[in-house]
């Protein structure tokens, strides 16, 4: 197989991978902070793909520049939702804490199922089909935009948690509860920012992916499901982990797409997963408990 062609297909999959630890940010950042694993997150971004086509079929929005609101409305809706409904679940069994948030992603799927119907959407942007050619590598322009936005936003996350006094308090918070409370933190509205947070980097991970796949409202599960190898793979709560992860998987899925069989890339995937609870369980820039 000539050396181009792989090279290609690896530099597609480590572009696509950068989205998808976008995506996992968010979902490490929640627990990281909050402790509670959102199993209703592939349904969030499933809604944020929606929403940019949506706006860009009624107002001609660019997806990129869809990223602003639509992570605005999902911070907002994340901070309620965490204030509101998951908050009275902080110190509940683990069990419940699945059970409403599965009940919240089940219901996001029928509702776009009833808005939208089961039929697949996209977004068809003039760039869609430019390239650009570094010598014999020819990269697609839309997955080198979207990986840049999203390690852009990566970095803006990063820095607001390392510079900011939000940021610190917060980090504050993950670390010590109960010495947060006792300095006068008040933790569920520091918890509800994080969970906003969380909310608006995989609302902006749905904006740059439907530039690349198409919507359908059942494909939440899917990448619910993808989030949580990836962030097990680079580790739990820890945010460069998720890109780390995001990137392997990112990688390995075209990879086994060209060698094997595109419908055989998530068994590598899992296959990765595997290796890796075996070898490093708490991930790969995970610290052990």
């Amino acid at each position: 197989m000539p050396a181009e062609l792989v090279a290609n297909v690896a530099i597609s999959g480590l572009l696509t991978g950068l989205v998808y630890g976008l995506m996992a940010l968010g979902l490490s950042v929640i627990f990281g902070v909050v402790r509670v694993v959102n199993f209703a997150h592939g349904e969030m971004m499933t809604i944020a793909m929606y929403a940019a086509v949506v706006l860009f079929g009624a107002f001609k929005i660019d997806p990129f520049l869809s990223i602003l609101p639509v992570g605005a409305a999902f911070f907002v809706f994340g901070y309620a939702l965490q204030a509101g409904l998951i908050n009275p679940f902080i110190n509940r069994p683990e069990h419940s804490q699945f059970m409403l948030l599965v009940a919240v992603a089940i219901i996001m799927v029928n509702a776009l199922l009833m808005a939208f119907g089961p039929n697949a959407r996209n977004v068809q942007v003039d760039y869609a089909l430019d390239s650009m050619s570094i010598g014999p590598l020819l990269i697609d322009t839309v997955r080198v935009y979207a990986a840049i936005a999203a390690v852009a936003i990566a970095a803006g996350l990063f820095l607001f948690f390392k510079f900011t006094l939000t940021g610190r308090a917060i980090r504050a918070c993950a670390d010590n509860y109960l010495g947060a409370k006792v300095v006068g933190l008040n933790v569920k509205k520091y918890y509800a920012l994080t969970f906003g947070l969380g909310a608006a980097c995989v609302a902006a991970a749905g904006c740059l992916m439907v530039l690349l796949v198409d919507v359908t409202p059942v494909l939440g599960p899917a990448y619910t499901l993808l989030a949580f190898v990836i962030v097990i793979v680079g580790g739990l709560g820890s945010m460069a982990g998720a890109l780390l992860g995001g990137i392997l998987i990112g990688m390995s899925e075209a990879l086994a797409g060209l060698f094997f069989n595109p419908s055989a890339k998530s068994m590598f995937s899992f296959a990765l997963l595997i290796l890796v609870l075996l070898f490093r369980p708490q991930g790969l820039v995970g610290r052990r408990a």
